[in-house]
């Protein structure tokens, strides 16, 4: 008879974000600190070293604890991969603690299994949307914000105290724009980005 063991990974987005939240949830569902897997970095892809190294320690019959369906993938199609790859490659159990309906050691049969497919299909699908649209509300907000005139990034260095005047007698073609950007010290394209906004 073979025996099971159980795992559980952790995956935050960038090293800045706390994986504390997970960690407890897991240690909740006694998973063994030695069978903790944590990645901080993005879900761009699966070279995540601590999931692939989780993988090749999973065999038939383990049990996987996960705190949320979207720590498997960063979209819809890899997420659903993933699935794939460790229920049906790998034979191992799967518990998303955030949803109890996705527990494959539930409903072995027929119906269990196509129940549980639809589940993480609409979940799957909802995560991406989620991120979609976060996604959509950052863009909406930086566009409504410039339009307020909220300005992004540094703010410009002061212009030199020189700049009046050579920007007159440039606008008069007493010399040239390379001459007058020579004059107040800065590139000829600087010079004459300044120019815009400063004929504004």
């Amino acid at each position: 008879m073979t025996i099971s063991t159980t795992y559980g990974y952790i995956r935050v987005s960038t090293r800045e974000q706390n994986e504390v939240r997970q960690l407890i949830a897991l240690r909740g569902a006694a998973v063994p600190e030695e069978n903790l897997f944590i990645d901080k970095q993005s879900g761009k892809d699966f070279q995540r070293p601590q999931y692939q190294r989780m993988l090749r320690k999973l065999k038939k019959d383990d049990l996987l604890y996960v705190k949320s369906i979207d720590r498997l993938g960063r979209n819809y199609r890899e997420i659903l991969e993933q699935w794939r790859v460790l229920t049906k490659e790998k034979s191992v159990d799967i518990v998303v603690l955030d949803m109890p309906l996705l527990d494959t050691r539930r409903g072995k049969d027929l119906m269990g299994t196509f129940l549980s497919d639809i589940v993480l299909q609409v979940l799957s699908f909802v995560a991406e949307n989620e991120r979609t649209n976060i996604r959509q509300r950052q863009a909406e907000g930086i566009a409504a914000a410039k339009a307020r005139g909220v300005r992004f990034g540094r703010p410009p260095r002061p212009l030199p105290d020189n700049y009046h005047s050579a920007y007159q007698k440039w606008k008069a073609g007493a010399i040239t724009g390379t001459a007058a950007a020579k004059e107040c010290g800065m590139p000829l394209s600087t010079f004459r980005y300044r120019a815009k906004t400063y004929e504004k």
